[in-house]
């Protein structure tokens, strides 16, 4: 896109501020600029205006799905499925990585940050770690699709070939970089971040699939085999990755999409809980559940609504290329946005400012048509890292690491 055509189309959408500073900027800072604004997805920024109410739910009903005793009373039946499933190249996973350690006290990203404390031990070391103890089992290695952000992609790179991808062949890694939105103000106005760079974040977890066949790792995931796909999240340092159980209940089911989940401790715990909304699995957040169907409990006092998702899903390859066509629901949220004045100053405002926009990787589950929840032990499969301290924090993932035999 040239200049003249981008001034003519922003002058029509009320947006020519873009390009203010544009007779400043040096030949790569303005292709960069240009580029940017090519990008924008202005049906979502139209959101700002009249968002879609996601808040709404259908009727709401307990899923079935597998709980420990029946998974461990099934273990070998389901770890056979899944390990030929492994040996034959059938699954990858995919790493979503895009986040900084910000609420760590860190810049730089979050998988590199060290939780160790008589040596070094990273986040993706860990995680890493996990997925080679399947690969070396079974002698055959699962490909690794890491998705970063624009803002840590070079980092996140370095980092890893620095530790020589902690021992995981370099062959079997491929790097993608997760799709950006632009913010706008509480105007509809899109925000600069620079002179020659637009207020971007990245687009949420749910934009995983898309932006892996943008970065051309979909072609590549299709000729190696793999027909699904592990996706997990960075901050959890206890995940298992291509676990053969879990693959091989997926399998064994016939369902698009399986989920691990951990038990709910109490009603008021704060973690989203898989269920069925009008028939089709869907992920409800803790504060959408009514106050009775939080404490509604089974008849051997177990909470009816009890399994806690912790970003640990199975995709089948065929079904997502099938709905990639469809819309994921966009949610708009009020952030706090830097940005730049009408003077060219860099803002840091103090409260919320503008929009971002960003899709969700729940509501993928609901178009998968078909959902299993796979019940695992919380303290040997989830020790999230949020925060510095208190709950969900490093110091609590140390504890649950050290109990499975982690020397930290």
């Amino acid at each position: 896109m040239n200049y003249e055509k981008t001034a003519s189309d922003l002058a029509a959408r009320g947006q020519e501020h873009l390009l203010a500073y544009y007779g400043e900027l040096g030949e790569e800072e303005k292709k960069r600029l240009l580029s940017q604004i090519e990008e924008i997805k202005w049906d979502e920024i139209a959101l700002w205006k009249n968002p879609r109410d996601l808040s709404g739910k259908g009727k709401i009903t307990p899923i079935p799905g597998l709980k420990i005793s029946e998974i461990s009373a099934r273990r070998a039946e389901f770890q056979a499925i899944g390990a030929e499933a492994v040996k034959e190249h059938k699954v990858g996973a995919v790493l979503l990585a895009g986040g900084q350690g910000t609420r760590l006290g860190s810049d730089a990203p979050k998988g590199a940050y060290d939780v160790g404390l008589t040596r070094p031990v990273y986040i993706f070391e860990r995680l890493i770690c996990n997925l080679s103890e399947v690969c070396e089992k079974f002698g055959a290695y699962v490909p690794l699709y890491i998705m970063t952000s624009d803002k840590n992609d070079k980092e996140t790179r370095a980092f890893l070939a620095e530790h020589n991808f902690f021992g995981y062949p370099e062959e079997y890694i491929a790097f993608f970089v997760q799709d950006m939105a632009a913010s706008v103000d509480f105007t509809g106005k899109i925000l600069l971040e620079e002179k020659d760079r637009l207020a971007l974040s990245p687009n949420g977890n749910g934009g995983w699939y898309s932006s892996l066949i943008r970065a051309g790792l979909l072609t590549d995931a299709e000729a190696r085999g793999v027909e699904w796909f592990n996706v997990f999240a960075v901050d959890n340092v206890l995940q298992r990755i291509a676990d053969p159980a879990f693959i091989g209940a997926a399998i064994e089911s016939g369902v698009n999409c399986a989920a691990k989940v951990v038990r709910k401790t109490a009603p008021e715990e704060r973690v989203g809980v898989l269920c069925l909304e009008d028939g089709l699995p869907n992920v409800i957040e803790y504060y959408e559940l009514s106050e009775e169907m939080a404490h509604a409990r089974n008849k051997d006092g177990s909470l009816l609504y009890s399994d806690g998702v912790i970003l640990n899903y199975l995709f089948r390859a065929s079904k997502l290329k099938e709905i990639s066509a469809k819309k994921i629901p966009v949610h708009v949220a009020k952030k706090k946005i830097p940005f730049l004045d009408g003077a060219g100053n860099k803002v840091f405002p103090d409260a919320e400012n503008g929009y971002k926009f960003e899709t969700l990787i729940l509501d993928m589950i609901k178009l998968m048509g078909s959902c299993l929840p796979y019940e695992v032990e919380r303290e040997k499969e989830f020790a999230p890292i949020k925060n510095k301290t208190g709950t969900d924090s490093v110091e609590t993932a140390r504890e649950l690491l050290r109990r499975n035999g982690v020397v930290l």
